[in-house]
C-alpha cells in the first residue's frame, strides 16, 4: 500500500471490536521467548501490495524458506478498502495472522489488548538495525514497548516557485524552511502580489504542530496537548496568514489535489509533493518546471515527519520464533533495499540511506526527488500520534477553520479540538 493512505476504517473501529480482555503477549498459545528453533507454519498477511509485487514476496519468502529448513510461509494480501474492519474482525475472533503489515494507527488498539508483539521483550537485539524515529514509531504513548519492526518509510520534500519568491525580493536560492521564515515571506508574497500569490494552500494538521515544537500528547498518553502555547502561536500565524491572503482562500476546504493545482498555476510559492508532481509539472507546466526549487519540509524542530509502515508480531501465534524471525527477514537492510528500488518508498534500516541510491543525483526528477527526501528521513520522526484517528484530524481542521474565519479565538479553537479529541479518545 502506498504509505500517503489511509484506511478507510480508523484505528477507534478496531480500539471499540477488539476485546480488551483478550490475551496479552507472552501468553496463551503463543510466547514472547523468540529464541527457539524457527520453524513451522506462518501465515503473513500484506496491505494491497500482491497485484504489483507478486515475483518480490514470492522471492523473499522462497529464500526464508530456503535459509530456515522447516518453515512454511503462505502469503495473503487484503485489498486497502476496509483493512483496518478486516484486522479487527479477525483479532476479535482469534483468526489474525501470524505476521501482519500495519501502520502504527492500525497497531496501537493491538498492541493495548495484548495482540500486537512487545518487541522490545522478544526481540530488542534488531533495534539497533533500524533508524531510532522509525522504531518509535509503533510505540504507543503510556505503554512501555514497541509493536511492530519499522518497514518502509516515505516523505515528500517541499517545492517551490523560484520566479514567485524573487519577484517578491526574496532570494530564490534560500527559501523559507522555518515556520517563522515561511509566515515572515509569506506576508511579503501577499503584499508585492498584492494579495494574487500565497505561500501555502493548506491549514495546519496535526504533523505541523509537531514540526513547529508544540506538544502533542501528555507523557501519560491519556490526553492530548497540542493546545499549549505553541500550538496557540502556530495557529495565530496562520490566521495572519489567512488575513492578509498569504494562505489560500480555499485552504479551508483545500485536498492535496486542489492544492497542487493552485501551485501548478502560480498563485501558490510553496506545495509537498514528489517526483510524480515533477513529472507533472514538466508536462503541463514547463515554466514553472524550470522554475522548480527543492528544499526540506518547513519545520522549526530540524526535523521533518515520516510516514510508516509496519510489520507487526501477533502475540497469540504458535510459532512465535518463526513469526519473528520471518518479521525481521522481510524489514532488514537487504530486503529494504530490494524493495525500495521497486517503489518510490525509502528503507528504515540504519545506514541504507547512505547507499549511493539515495545520495547521488543523476540528473533525473526522480533522483533530485528522492535524494532531498532521502535526506530529511535521517532524522525525521512519525509526529502523527498513533491514538490520533481520522475523526480525531477532522475535528481539530473543524476548530482550525472556525478560528481562521475569526468565529473564535486560536486559543478557543484549539482547547475545543482537544477536549473533542480526549472525549474521542476516552470512547476508544
Amino acid at each position: 500500500m502506498r504509505i500517503s493512505r489511509r484506511a478507510v476504517a480508523t484505528a477507534a473501529v478496531l480500539a471499540t471490536v477488539l476485546p480488551l480482555s483478550a490475551c496479552g503477549g507472552g501468553s496463551g498459545p503463543g510466547s514472547a521467548d523468540a529464541s527457539g528453533k524457527v520453524e513451522g507454519k506462518i501465515t503473513f498477511q500484506t496491505w494491497n501490495l500482491q497485484a504489483n509485487f507478486k515475483d518480490y514476496f514470492d522471492g523473499v519468502i522462497a529464500d526464508f524458506e530456503k535459509k530456515y529448513p522447516g518453515t512454511d510461509v503462505k502469503w495473503v494480501d487484503r485489498p486497502g478498502e476496509g483493512y483496518a474492519d478486516k484486522i479487527s474482525a479477525d483479532a476479535a475472533g482469534g483468526t489474525l495472522p501470524d505476521v501482519v503489515n500495519v501502520s502504527p494507527d492500525l497497531v496501537a488498539p493491538l498492541a493495548k489488548a495484548g495482540i500486537a508483539l512487545d518487541l522490545d521483550k522478544a526481540a530488542p537485539q534488531y533495534r539497533k538495525e533500524y533508524l531510532d524515529g522509525a522504531w518509535k514509531a509503533h510505540q504507543i504513548p503510556g505503554t512501555e514497548g514497541t509493536y511492530a519492526f519499522p518497514w518502509y518509510l516515505n516523505t515528500g520534500p517541499m517545492f517551490y516557485n523560484k520566479s514567485l519568491l524573487k519577484d517578491a525580493g526574496l532570494d530564490p536560492e534560500k527559501p523559507p524552511t522555518t515556520y517563522d521564515q515561511v509566515f515572515a515571506d509569506g506576508l511579503k508574497l501577499a503584499g508585492k502580489s498584492n494579495g494574487k500569490v500565497a505561500t501555502l494552500a493548506n491549514v495546519p494538521t496535526i504533523e505541523d504542530f509537531g514540526r513547529y515544537g508544540g506538544q502533542l500528547m501528555n507523557k501519560e498518553g491519556t490526553g492530548f496537548a497540542f493546545n499549549d502555547a505553541k500550538g496557540v502561536e502556530l495557529l495565530t500565524h496562520y490566521k495572519e496568514l489567512y488575513e492578509a491572503k498569504a494562505l489560500d482562500a480555499q485552504a479551508l476546504t483545500a485536498t492535496p489535489e486542489s492544492s497542487g493545482h493552485k501551485f501548478l498555476t502560480g498563485s501558490v510559492a510553496m506545495n509537498p509533493g514528489s517526483a510524480l508532481d515533477l513529472a507533472n509539472f514538466k508536462k503541463q507546466a514547463p515554466s514553472l518546471y524550470k522554475n522548480i526549487g527543492i528544499t526540506d519540509q518547513v519545520s522549526s524542530t530540524g526535523k521533518a515527519n515520516m510516514y510508516v509502515m509496519g510489520i507487526m508480531v501477533n502475540a497469540q501465534t504458535k510459532q512465535t520464533p518463526a513469526a519473528v524471525a520471518f518479521a525481521h527477514y522481510m524489514t532488514d537492510a537487504t530486503r529494504q533495499m530490494d524493495f525500495a528500488k521497486q517503489v518510490a518508498i525509502f528503507p528504515s534500516t540504519a545506514g541504507s540511506l547512505d547507499d549511493p541510491y539515495f545520495t547521488k543525483e543523476d540528473g533525473t526528477d526522480e533522483t533530485r526527488v528522492r535524494v532531498a527526501a532521502a535526506k530529511s528521513l535521517k532524522t525525521a520522526v512519525n509526529y502523527t500520534p498513533v491514538l490520533f484517528s481520522e475523526q480525531m484530524k477532522t475535528e481539530l481542521r473543524n476548530q482550525i477553520a472556525k478560528a481562521l474565519q475569526g468565529k473564535q479565538s486560536p486559543k478557543e479553537a484549539l482547547d475545543n479540538a482537544v477536549k473533542a479529541c480526549d472525549r474521542l479518545l476516552q470512547q476508544s
